[in-house]
């Protein structure tokens, strides 16, 4: 009997146990494989042209329509948490078939961008490039005949790149899945004297249902039909490699996979695949969920939130683009 306890005790002796690592707050952290933080975020905001004050969105809880004036101070508050960057979205004044105000010299986005530049030279400006938000058919490219042309709609994001460079965007983000788009903006890019201009590509965007705040926020939803025809397949995975192949070859510097929460699997792919920066976008309608779900006490938003990045970043995400980027930095600020 006293042998067989004593083979007992050895044999529990000499197995792993793996909860040594988990017993003490401090040794967890001296372990830790995915760290957190500020650096990692990019964090969108939304600059309306026809406001005198800031609005809050009703299905987007603490995010803002911001007007022009607002964004001295909304831009010293991202800079006091640390935040890298900031990805501008406009909403113009107005729209027409031919997204004119994408690419104006005094266009929203632009306007925004020397604003921005003026409050904060050494923040990183990223500007979103697409035509949904000033078309007046909600579509991002050019409409002919009932269908998306394209190559014609190349030509229009070409020079809505060298706006934004002109403006002291350090960032363009194509996000109109448009076959070609990369290679055009490249060629615009270069041709225009903006030859270090970044290009963070929508390389895998999906026709997501997770869209619908940012539809309400940027006021972009589509007056006809849906964003199929351009946007991926949300079952098809193999086919996002191929797309973000594409982007690069073309000359993306940055690749993006959105959203990214339902998405994980093709970050991780795209990680293991690909030598490039992996961005990944936790959009509006995964923030929504979040503040609904906390808002009602079913979960507890802080831990949550910050679990669903480290999950994004643990993925292979070398950058979170993320409505949660001000409070995560607060988090993580306190948790130091």
């Amino acid at each position: 009997m006293k042998s067989e306890l004593y083979e007992t005790k050895l044999k529990f002796a000499l197995t792993e146990r793996p909860r040594r690592l988990r017993k003490l707050p401090l040794l967890r952290a001296l372990v830790q494989e995915t760290r957190l933080s500020a650096a990692d975020f990019v964090y969108p905001i939304f600059v309306d042209q026809r406001l005198a004050k800031r609005e809050e969105i009703s299905s987007m809880p603490e995010i803002y329509r911001l007007a022009m004036k607002d964004i001295p101070a909304e831009i010293e508050e991202v800079k006091s948490l640390e935040i890298s960057a900031v990805l501008v979205f406009g909403l113009p004044d107005q729209k027409n078939p031919m997204a004119t105000e994408a690419y104006a010299w005094d266009g929203v986005v632009q306007q925004a961008i020397r604003a921005i530049k003026k409050a904060a030279p050494e923040l990183i400006v990223v500007a979103d490039l697409c035509l949904c938000e000033y078309t007046d058919h909600g579509h991002c490219g050019v409409v002919q005949g009932g269908k998306i042309d394209n190559d014609q709609t190349l030509e229009l994001l070409s020079k809505t790149a060298v706006s934004q460079a002109e403006a002291g965007a350090d960032i363009v983000a194509p996000s109109g899945m448009m076959d070609g788009q990369v290679k055009a903006i490249r060629t615009g890019l270069d041709e225009g004297g903006f030859a270090d201009t970044t290009i963070m590509s929508y390389a895998a965007k999906y026709a997501s249902s997770f869209y619908g705040p940012f539809r309400e926020a940027a006021e972009c939803a589509p007056v006809w039909g849906d964003r199929r025809s351009y946007q991926m397949d949300p079952p098809n995975r193999r086919e996002a490699l191929k797309e973000i192949a594409m982007d690069i070859d073309q000359g993306a510097d940055i690749v993006m996979v959105k959203p990214a929460l339902s998405y994980l699997d093709v970050i991780h792919a795209a990680r293991a695949e690909f030598q490039v920066p992996i961005a990944a976008y936790n959009v509006s309608g995964e923030y929504a969920m979040v503040k609904a779900a906390a808002r009602n006490g079913w979960l507890n938003e802080r831990s949550i939130a910050l679990e669903i990045l480290t999950g994004i970043k643990r993925a292979g995400a070398d950058i979170i683009i993320t409505y949660f980027a001000k409070q995560a930095s607060r988090w993580l600020q306190e948790n130091k």
